[in-house]
């Protein structure tokens, strides 16, 4: 799953949602997840959030998120994004990494990570560190985790956690609830559900909601494995 970020207060909309894009590990919708991928296996990521309002009512639309993950050695992803296009002058590159364990026994699943590395200051270098744990129960997933960023790219309100639940409902149907607290770039509420539409492709659909303030967005997900 891929995810994408929040709004700065404080700017112009469009320039906000510029300024605010990062690197996308493996995620659920919003946040990172404790999932890695596969080794040799490349993920193909295109991702888009708008409102439901026109810019004439104060709507506005991220650039769109083009990524691609690797799994690099067991347990190690890396990745790059490019977001296109860009409202300010910046490089549209971000990168990514994540290490992580599965679960074993009663041992919950284990990832560290960054992400949000740009390459342009005070634009894309969220620079953003967690840690999560997750474990699977009948009734679903649940993660929590702590994360920590760059508080002159994202805002003051610099750190938070990290809650989500996640559940494959069918073979073809998986929902999820993704939080993040803090009146940041990070910070925000998603919920929504994917759909398998062949053996390595899927689609995310969700809503979310950002703890500053800005117009709550839709978001479309495409996730391709190849």
């Amino acid at each position: 799953m891929r995810k994408f970020v929040g709004l700065l207060v404080g700017l112009s909309v469009y320039l906000m949602a510029a300024g605010e894009v990062i690197a996308t590990p493996s995620t659920n919708i919003w946040n990172p997840s404790t999932d890695i991928q596969a080794v040799g296996v490349y993920h193909l990521g295109i991702d888009d959030y708008f409102t439901v309002d026109d810019k004439t009512s104060g709507g506005y639309q991220f650039p769109t998120d083009l990524g691609l993950t690797y799994g690099l050695v067991p347990g190690l992803e890396v990745g790059i994004d490019a977001f296109l296009p860009q409202g300010v002058i910046a490089s549209p590159l971000v990168f990514n990494a994540k290490f992580g364990l599965p679960e074993n026994g009663s041992l919950p699943a284990l990832a560290i990570g960054g992400f949000g590395f740009g390459l342009t200051k005070g634009v894309t270098d969220q620079n953003a560190i967690y840690g999560l744990a997750s474990k699977a129960f009948p009734f679903g997933r649940l993660t929590g985790g702590y994360f920590t960023g760059n508080a002159a790219t994202i805002g003051a309100d610099n750190k938070g956690f990290i809650l989500a639940w996640d559940k494959a409902l069918t073979d073809k149907l998986w929902a999820s609830v993704d939080y993040a607290s803090g009146n940041s770039a990070l910070g925000a509420i998603f919920y929504g559900f994917s759909w398998l539409f062949a053996p390595n492709t899927s689609i995310i659909f969700a809503y979310g909601t950002y703890n500053s303030g800005a117009k709550p967005t839709i978001t479309t997900q495409l996730d391709i494995n190849i």
